[in-house]
């Protein structure tokens, strides 16, 4: 078992939640309360969730294959922020802030899943 609050990946992945509910969500229109914006959250707590779920398995193979989930769930928010920019939702500089603390943690996250996969 880990001590997932010690791993700076789930440090960073939870700002970038945080970042997600208290600057990205607000500017979502009311109408897309239930669609893309419950998507965009939903993808955004999923990374930090599968760190803390795989940082609770006994084996390096099924951390990562938690780690695989939470890549998986970076790419969903950055899709679902580019969406909400396109649809003017959010601002360009809204979209250029997510996509830097996105990439620092798919970065992070690479990094780790080779580093247990070695």
């Amino acid at each position: 078992m880990r001590d997932y609050t010690k791993l700076e990946v789930w440090q960073k992945s939870h700002l970038m939640v945080l970042h997600i509910y208290q600057t990205i969500l607000p500017c979502f229109p009311s109408h897309e309360k239930f669609d893309l914006q419950s998507q965009v959250k939903r993808a955004a707590y999923s990374v930090p969730l599968n760190i803390v779920e795989g940082a609770g398995k006994s084996t390096e193979k099924d951390f990562a294959r938690f780690l695989d989930n939470a890549l998986g769930s970076v790419h969903e928010l950055e899709y679902g922020c580019l969406l909400a920019k396109d649809l003017t939702y959010i601002s360009e500089a809204h979209h250029l802030e997510i996509k830097k603390k996105s990439n620092e943690v798919k970065a992070m996250l690479i990094g780790l899943i080779k580093a247990l996969r070695a």
